[in-house]
């Protein structure tokens, strides 16, 4: 008797999406202008952030889908700064000592040096270098380049759906 084995690969396909890396120091908003306006395409802001409430992280989220060519755009910062405040009372002081910053989060650990991320989901592989080469004539954007989602360790934050 002969025994079947069946694998989860055989189900699950992955998703097929390149991934640039953006180094700017502008607003999100201003670059999604920016980027508008250098690809022809239209980013807008949605309205659900990408939150992570253990962390109380919060990342502005701008999409755009193009119906013609079948590809999706995302454009998400890299960076959230969490601003926390903590005021304790001592048992030997008279006032309360009260301690206050900010902390820095990322959406890819990996490449902390990275403002934002731009996700293309789409099936034509030689599409981002016509995309990369356009970002870089944007003159706010010091560099941008792009990472190898194969050897990313946090995949998972960049489930935006």
């Amino acid at each position: 008797m002969a025994i079947r084995k069946l694998s989860l690969d055989d189900f699950l396909e992955e998703e097929h999406y390149a991934l640039i890396g953006i180094h700017c120091v502008i607003e999100d908003y201003r670059l999604a202008f920016l980027i508008n306006r250098a690809l022809d395409i239209t980013l807008k802001r949605r309205k659900d952030n990408i939150t992570n409430p253990s962390l109380n992280t919060n990342y502005a989220l701008f999409e755009w889908f193009d119906c013609k060519q079948l590809t999706t755009y995302h454009l998400v910062a890299n960076t959230c700064k969490v601003q926390y405040t903590n005021l304790e009372q001592q048992s030997n002081s008279l006032f309360g000592e009260d301690t206050s910053g900010a902390t820095n989060f990322y959406l890819l650990p990996e490449y902390k040096k990275v403002n934002f991320l731009l996700k293309i989901e789409t099936e034509f592989q030689n599409k981002e270098k016509i995309i990369l080469n356009n970002i870089l004539k944007i003159p706010q954007v010091a560099t941008a380049y792009t990472i190898d989602v194969d050897t990313l360790k946090s995949k998972d934050n960049l489930i935006f759906n």
